[in-house]
């Protein structure tokens, strides 16, 4: 390296050596100046090949939900055209541009691949919502409702889901909580909005109680205490603002209302049904 090439590195990259500088300054004297300000040179040079976006949790996020989606979809053998409709739901209710419209299929395609590693995309967006607990089981969710669309979750799709889990740090015992809680969802939401002239009868009102108790995660005996301080934990790790703050791309704002607005439709329902019986 010439004395010219190395007076452009050193002004290129001033920051990192004069706060390395100042940090030896203080720990070290002389030789903690020369020695800070030599860390801090190359750690700020060695960050100038890092890609931002890649540190992105919204990009990631993004990225990683329809890739790991078509891999889901492919799980067991096939991608049934529910589970195509069913991505493509997802993208108009994102209200996505054309860019990122194509951008979700070629990631959908992506993951459909025999070659498709799960870890390539799931690993990084790990680190970055690490201690985003809401986020992450945002996430799962998502692709629980994916395995849904073709019917119950199978053995393949399962374990797609349990990798996810594992990379994502989240036990297996929450897992199998929020895949009941989407179980009961997606029948709360099937009967409760479907044909209304099927659900007349005491019979069919009383099964879709039970659901609207699934939703919440709770049993049909849990005193009001209990139902309340489960409909607010949900509300509050549904909440649109919140996960947004936390990694939530915005275009997901919408899917993280309808949640709300499940949880909310059953938390109603039985507070009808337990004034009723007053």
């Amino acid at each position: 390296m010439t004395a010219q090439e190395l007076g452009r590195s050193l002004y290129q990259n001033r920051t990192g050596l004069l706060v390395g500088a100042l940090v030896g300054l203080f720990s070290g004297g002389l030789f903690g100046v020369l020695f800070g300000a030599g860390v801090g040179f190359f750690f700020q040079r060695s960050l100038k090949g890092v890609d931002v976006g890649t540190l992105n949790p919204q990009k990631a996020f993004f990225e990683a939900t329809f890739a790991v989606m078509g891999k889901v979809a492919k799980a067991n053998g096939r991608v049934t055209e529910e589970e195509i409709l069913y991505a493509r739901e997802v993208m108009a209710r994102m209200n996505l541009s054309e860019a990122k419209r194509r951008e979700a299929i070629e990631l959908f395609n992506r993951g459909k691949q025999a070659d498709f590693e799960v870890e390539a995309l799931v690993r990084p967006l790990a680190r970055l919502i690490n201690h985003r607990a809401a986020v992450k089981q945002m996430f799962v969710e998502i692709q629980l409702q994916a395995a849904f669309a073709d019917g119950p979750v199978g053995e393949a799709e399962l374990q797609v889901i349990q990798e996810i889990c594992a990379l994502l740090r989240i036990e297996y015992a929450a897992l199998e909580q929020i895949l009941r809680r989407c179980q009961a969802e997606q029948a709360f939401h099937s009967h409760a909005r479907g044909g209304q002239r099927s659900w007349q009868s005491g019979a069919n009102e009383a099964q879709l109680l039970r659901e609207a108790y699934g939703v919440l995660g709770v049993d049909e005996s849990a005193p009001e205490a209990e139902l309340k301080k489960a409909y607010r934990r949900l509300m509050s790790q549904h909440h649109p603002d919140k996960l947004i703050a936390r990694g939530l791309p915005e275009e997901m704002m919408e899917l993280a209302k309808e949640k709300t607005q499940e949880i909310q439709s059953a938390y109603d329902r039985i507070r009808r049904a337990r004034r009723g019986q007053r």
